[in-house]
């Protein structure tokens, strides 16, 4: 999907990378070598992404580290669509809105440090959480995003104790 609307491959991984997770950073040579690009394709993409406002920069002993501008106007269209594009939204959806118990769920792993990758893992929290029905709303959003879901459950007071574990996490939903 978001292939037809933006053709630079880099700046598709850029944007899943500083957006799905606004508190992630990272600096030049580090995107080159986990994307398996030179540095000279990320830097065009990295300087037109912080001229359009998109990303900020800071200095950081001699790496310059770069962030998602989450005070730009387009941040959360941004994120909202790269939420589509991921299928999260359907996790969301077809998952923690129906599953009773669940209190909080988070994506972590992979997908929190903002990489693209075939499987989601999530971290759930909550009481008396029927897994028989988790894994058939599992399934089921499986089959809309064609990624495979892992999962953690958790109890809610155990929450903190994992997050410790999982810095990155990145809350995708919480009941009211």
């Amino acid at each position: 999907m978001l292939q037809a609307l933006i053709t630079s491959k880099t700046r598709i991984r850029l944007l899943l990378k500083f957006f799905l997770n606004s508190r992630t950073t990272s600096y030049l040579r580090d995107l080159a070598s986990e994307f398996g690009e030179s540095t000279n394709a990320i830097r065009v993409e990295l300087n037109h992404l912080e001229q359009a406002g998109l990303l900020n920069s800071y200095m950081q002993g001699n790496k310059k580290l770069y962030q998602a501008n989450s005070q730009h106007p387009l941040f959360s269209n941004i994120h909202e669509l790269l939420l589509k594009h991921t299928g999260i939204d359907h996790i969301v959806d077809h998952v923690a809105k129906k599953l009773g118990g669940l209190q909080r769920a988070w994506v972590v792993g992979s997908f929190a440090r903002g990489r693209d990758n075939p499987v989601i893992d999530l971290l759930l929290a909550g009481e008396e959480i029927d897994t028989g029905y988790l894994l058939k709303l599992i399934a089921k959003a499986e089959g809309l995003i064609d990624r495979k879901i892992r999962y953690v459950i958790i109890k809610p007071g155990e929450a903190e104790k994992y997050l410790g574990v999982y810095p990155e996490a990145l809350l995708l939903w919480q009941s009211l």
